[in-house]
């Protein structure tokens, strides 16, 4: 997939600093989710379960979710549309501990809702899991 990542993640222009352009889903999200590689860091995790969500991946979503909070299944609301994820802040809390909090922005039988949360993952074993998290 060489379109745009749907997590909306960018990198900066190096000859002119204040001009980014979207990543590629093979060079953000894709390798977390096609290939089975474990995510550096809480974001990066909470990132590509967004793109999960916009490709309705349950499979990811749940592979994902860590054991104790994860539901023995997902459902995805008929004809959804993603619009798009600020990401506010990620904090980590030690070295297996990290929150990170977000706004997801969806259109559901043509009304705007937004999902505020703030996540908490956890690493175990040198791989993060989303636990669970406060909606806002």
């Amino acid at each position: 997939m060489t379109s745009p990542c749907p997590c909306g993640h960018t990198t900066a222009n190096s000859a002119k600093p204040a001009k980014t352009r979207p990543l590629p889903f093979s060079a953000c999200c894709g390798p977390f989710l096609e290939k089975n590689i474990p995510a550096p860091n809480a974001e990066a995790l909470m990132r590509s379960r967004y793109s999960a969500f916009v490709l309705e991946r349950a499979d990811y979503l749940l592979a994902s979710w860590h054991a104790s909070t994860r539901p023995a299944a997902l459902d995805f609301a008929p004809g959804a549309k993603w619009l798009g994820l600020d990401v506010y802040s990620h904090r980590v809390l030690d070295a297996d501990h990290a929150e990170v909090e977000f706004v997801a922005r969806c259109r559901e039988a043509g009304r705007a809702t937004r999902l505020h949360e703030r996540s908490r993952f956890v690493r175990e074993s040198g791989r993060w899991w989303y636990v669970d998290g406060d909606q806002f």
